[in-house]
């Protein structure tokens, strides 16, 4: 039985890994070895990444994904905290109907809102703008997010607020100096869950925004792939660089993410 579970382990870690490796040693084979099914290049060259970042808008296009999943990720955090503080841990008339109404956002598929949503940043003059996707982005995650908390707070008994409110605290400082050291894990999950959405957002990216100063790597990286001709070098090379700021930033939060999984699922 045991060795069912390793073996089952083994082959599951194979699937997730193998496609990373691929890509990852395809960015640095030889041009016209990059189809070759080689598990191990023949030659290696840095040339898809020169030809990235010297021929390509990449480095725009990063920057750009980063102010945007930055972006979203800061303010999803500052209205997620409050919003879900007073929906979880607070008494008032309708708290139930918000609650349920936060539940009702993942009704409706993505895809049928981007006709209105085109409509509504074309009548505020937010098109071709970073601030569209950031503002989409966070209306997409927020609610979830929001949703995720849930477990933290149940988990934090009442009595804490009930003692820090006997003596004197408000509101405002029983969420700030008792319940966001206690909800850390919360906030790692939702800023990672932010992020990851923001930097993989397509759709809204592709239609929101229309010249290339300010597009995103999403859509910069489908644009290099070019209409009757794939440049898998730099598609390939494109993918790794794009791949190193999510790693990097999961180093740092990764361990009280994976822990805010755990706690939110329990709690």
């Amino acid at each position: 039985m045991k060795f069912i579970k390793w073996l089952f382990a083994a082959v599951l870690i194979f699937l997730i890994a193998f496609p990373f490796y691929w890509v990852t040693i395809s960015s640095f084979k030889l041009p016209n070895q990059i189809l070759i099914p080689d598990l191990w290049p023949k030659g290696w060259t840095l040339q898809h990444y020169q030809e990235l970042l010297v021929d390509t808008p990449y480095l725009n296009n990063l920057t750009n994904s980063l102010i945007v999943s930055f972006g979203t990720m800061v303010i999803t955090i500052f209205l997620v905290v409050p919003a879900s503080y007073a929906i979880y841990r607070m008494q008032f008339k309708g708290r139930n109907f918000f609650y349920y109404l936060i539940l009702a956002t993942f009704i409706f598929p993505t895809m049928l809102l981007l006709v209105p949503v085109y409509q509504l940043m074309s009548n505020i003059n937010l098109i071709d703008n970073l601030w569209s996707l950031i503002i989409i982005n966070v209306t997409f995650a927020a609610p979830f997010a929001t949703w995720l908390m849930s477990g933290f707070f149940k988990g934090i008994p009442p009595s804490l607020d009930e003692s820090a409110a006997i003596d004197g605290a408000g509101q405002l400082r029983i969420l700030f100096q008792i319940i966001l050291p206690l909800i850390a894990p919360g906030l790692a999950t939702i800023a990672v869950y932010s992020f990851v959405v923001s930097w993989t957002e397509f759709a809204f990216a592709s239609v929101l925004i229309s010249s290339e100063e300010n597009q995103v790597l999403t859509v910069g990286l489908n644009q290099i792939m070019g209409q009757y001709t794939v440049r898998w070098g730099s598609i390939t090379a494109g993918a790794v660089l794009t791949l190193l700021p999510v790693l990097v930033f999961f180093a740092f939060v990764g361990k009280y993410f994976v822990k805010g999984l755990t706690e939110g699922s329990v709690k």
